[in-house]
């Protein structure tokens, strides 16, 4: 075993104009700036094994921003390898837009998506309506402007944290804070809904469970100096998410409150672990927003008024969550930690799953084609963000029907790696939790840290009791990958993590 050499970093986006954000099938332009969006990078080296952790405040690293990246590592001078970096994103929606050239994305659930559907399925009298013009628009940041301040400063946190490595070590901790719920509703009737009413007496069930856990580690230098703390949990950040306004959401409240705490110089390094299916707001206890958050999915009809945490789509609610993160990683801090660790076992290994593309039928297909059209015929005048949300499962039929005769296989950039006795398994997907716990309980591992929305975006990963259930998150186009694959996914992490213990 050899010394650990460890190096922090953090980058701060700079927007010079409004930025079209992301996340929701409304379209919406920033207003202003909540908190900064920023990059954080923690290296690691022992010996002659490595890795970079970079974690990222949007809604996700596409394939094609992470290609721009790692081309602006190439070639470092520092011996920094370019497939041992990680690259993951904090999902949240408060963040710009960007689009990739050169590389393709098969999963494209979400806003923009649906809208380029709808408006080739419309017919000649109707156009679709923005609530928002965030296409051509001068008086708004462009793709290549974004994506050229994206990767520019993703790749200096990167070759800055591993210039500054240098002997230190950690402590592994686990922690616990009440932030993720699920945020599927079942029915009587065995469907189940996204963001479901839960005030109906056809309501039997929230789908799946939650995990209140979080992995923790702290990084310290060689004289035992805290210099910042890796965190995993299982949730989005999702408190904000339809406003008006950029933000890290409640990852950025939890890192002013723990810098307050430890000091300006600390760094926290978010990492959300397999959460396709949650969100930091409790559907059963339903609070209503402070205002309207312009989402058909949400409407609710004279709900009772609950007492319960503030609104969770509002500034007051991320506050809160960002408190209760930020104070369970202080507790666990002050409780003691054990022994900070300098030599440990390190491996990384960086391998693409062959994973089956999720695929539609024939009758799909034409039941998909026939209910559009019978809706657009019968809408009257034009069409918007609604109507996209409406016919998204139909939409999202035929977008896959296409893709399916060209591929069926998705190949999946997954890094598995065991730092001392902690394991660390990445994964492209919002991977329902279900399959995050099945990992976690049967890993060889003492801790084992998930990272989703890693390397790449390819949608959410659902259960075969999602599917079942059916609407957004679960329906074909949610993403490129099915219950197969996402159950070769689990067995195929869990022979990689266990071989290394």
């Amino acid at each position: 075993m050899n010394q650990l050499k460890l190096g922090w970093a953090e980058e701060k986006f700079v927007f010079d104009k409004p930025v079209s954000l992301v996340g929701q099938f409304a379209e919406r332009i920033s207003e202003y700036e909540e908190k900064p969006l920023t990059a954080t990078a923690l290296a690691v080296e022992a010996g002659d094994e490595q890795m970079v952790l970079c974690s990222v405040d949007l809604v996700g690293v596409s394939c094609a921003l992470v290609a721009d990246i790692r081309g602006l590592l190439a070639d470092n001078g520092m011996g920094l390898d370019p497939m041992k970096v990680v690259i993951s994103a904090t999902h949240t929606h408060t963040g710009p837009g960007y689009t990739g050239r050169g590389v393709t994305q098969i999963s494209g659930a979400g806003g923009s998506s649906f809208r380029k559907l709808l408006e080739s399925q419309l017919p000649p009298d109707k156009k679709y309506i923005v609530s928002a013009d965030v296409e051509d628009n001068k008086e708004i940041m462009d793709n290549d402007s974004l994506r050229q301040e994206l990767s520019t400063k993703i790749t200096k946190a990167i070759l800055d944290a591993w210039k500054r490595r240098a002997p230190g070590g950690f402590s592994n901790a686990f922690g616990r804070a009440a932030v993720g719920m699920c945020r599927r509703v079942c029915y009587s009737d065995g469907s189940a809904q996204m963001w479901g009413d839960t005030n109906h007496a056809v309501f039997t069930h929230l789908e799946g469970g939650n995990d209140s856990g979080i992995e923790l580690m702290y990084v310290f230098d060689d004289a035992k100096k805290l210099t910042g703390i890796v965190a995993n949990l299982a949730c989005p950040a999702q408190c904000v998410q339809h406003r008006l306004f950029i933000s890290p959401d409640f990852w950025g409240e939890a890192k002013m409150l723990l810098r307050q705490h430890f000091g300006e110089e600390i760094f926290l390094l978010p990492l959300c672990s397999a959460a396709g299916d949650q969100c930091p707001v409790d559907l059963v206890r339903w609070v209503e927003p402070e205002s309207d958050v312009n989402d058909p999915n949400l409407k609710r009809n004279n709900p009772p008024k609950r007492k319960a945490d503030p609104s969770m789509f509002d500034l007051s609610g991320m506050r809160k969550t960002g408190r209760r993160v930020a104070n369970e990683i202080i507790d666990v801090y002050n409780d003691g930690l054990d022994e900070m660790q300098t030599e440990v076992p390190f491996t990384h290994h960086v391998r693409l799953m062959q994973l089956p593309l999720r695929r539609a039928t024939l009758a799909e297909e034409i039941a998909a084609k026939k209910a559009v059209a019978e809706y657009l015929n019968n809408k009257p005048g034009d069409v918007d963000f609604n109507d996209a949300a409406a016919l998204q499962v139909h939409l999202g039929i035929l977008k896959r029907i296409e893709l399916q005769d060209k591929m069926d296989i998705v190949e999946t950039e997954v890094h598995i790696m065991r730092l001392g006795t902690i394991a660390i398994a990445t994964n492209p997907f919002e991977l329902f939790l279900d399959y995050g716990n099945q990992i976690k309980a049967r890993s060889n591992a003492e801790q084992t840290f998930l990272i989703q929305l890693a390397c790449g975006t390819e949608g959410y990963l659902p259960t075969e009791k999602a599917e079942k259930g059916g609407h957004y998150s679960a329906f074909i186009s949610s993403g490129s990958v099915g219950h197969q694959g996402g159950e070769q996914l689990v067995r195929e992490t869990l022979k990689d993590i266990n071989s290394l213990f």
